[in-house]
């Protein structure tokens, strides 16, 4: 029987571009189907004081979902995930830096026009941003991040990895967090990490 599965990524996050590269994994080994959503980490913390070095990170990520959300608009979801893996690659494995030429490149490369690269700063976007974040959150709680991942409905906050499994240990990783979430008095399991992100 497949399992519908939905991810909310911000593109901006680098854990939530290596548990996206797990999942894709996990789509190898076991009967799921994904659909892709966007989360904004500026609406999560819109009312809360954060360090000056979060406002470029934040700017650019209301510029990455603006260009998602106007794609997905006119192409649909399919769109979503390619153009997704474009952006993310580029900003936390080439260390790009985002812009209007970044984006061109980064619609080039799934085979959309770049004109959609000027809605970067199209803020009639940000209300349909934020319905798709609240969606998310709606199933977790506004006390966590990106990403959310829900399971036939159930939603949960990662999993946070690094690296990213491959093959079948993805999907035995995949068998325990399916296994976890399906029990409603299960909450939290975390400890302190030891490494950064790596991609790959």
């Amino acid at each position: 029987m497949q399992t519908k599965a939905e991810f909310w990524f911000d593109p901006m996050c680098p854990w939530a571009f290596i548990t996206s590269r797990w999942i894709l994994e996990v789509e190898k080994v076991r009967d799921i189907e994904i659909s892709w959503n966007i989360f904004s980490l500026p609406h999560l913390n819109k009312d809360r004081e954060m360090p000056e070095k979060y406002k470029a990170i934040f700017a650019n990520s209301w510029s990455c979902a603006r260009v998602i959300k106007a794609v997905e608009n006119q192409h649909g979801k399919e769109k979503v995930l390619p153009l997704y893996t474009a952006i993310s690659s580029r900003i936390h494995v080439l260390k790009e830096t985002v812009s209007l030429e970044f984006f061109m490149d980064c619609l080039q490369e799934i085979g959309v026009d770049s004109k959609y690269a000027s809605e970067m700063n199209n803020s009639d976007w940000d209300k349909e941003i934020i319905q798709s974040h609240e969606r998310g959150i709606k199933l977790v709680g506004d006390d966590v991040g990106t990403p959310i991942i829900a399971i036939n409905g159930i939603g949960f906050f990662g999993p946070v990895i690094s690296p990213a499994p491959k093959g079948e240990e993805a999907g035995t990783l995949w068998d325990g967090v399916v296994l976890s979430a399906s029990y409603p008095g299960f909450f939290e399991i975390k400890r302190s990490r030891t490494v950064g992100p790596i991609f790959g």
